[in-house]
């Protein structure tokens, strides 16, 4: 059995703030959607209804991203404080048999005909 005492809180914001920037990335189309009907709906009384959208839309996986890199590096210096008091995660590893085994040779075998 294995004790993850401590995390790396750089490599779990770094981590984190790209898992967010690619959610921001999925949810942005639903914003420019909303941008385009705000905009046919409401042209009379705002006409930058379309334009807000749009900018949201682009704006989105780069605030998502930096919520996710400070959410991550907070999750990750609480967990380390934490794992402190109680103890890490108890992990139980096994090693793959493929692990084990060179993917191929050491010394590659003779070709015939030299």
């Amino acid at each position: 059995m294995h004790i993850l005492k401590s995390v790396g809180v750089m490599s779990v914001a770094k981590l984190m703030g790209l898992l967010y920037g690619c959610l921001g990335l999925i949810f942005a189309p639903i914003f420019l959607v909303i941008g385009l009907v705000g905009s046919i709906a409401g042209s009379d009384k705002t006409p930058l209804a379309g334009v807000f959208g749009v900018v949201f839309a682009i704006l989105m996986p780069l605030l998502y991203g930096a919520m996710g890199f400070v959410t991550g590096a907070i999750a990750a210096l609480l967990y380390n404080v934490l794992a402190k008091w109680v103890g890490g995660f108890e992990l139980e590893l096994e090693p793959r048999a493929a692990a084990l085994v060179a993917p191929y040779p050491i010394i590659p075998p003779p070709t015939p005909g030299i």
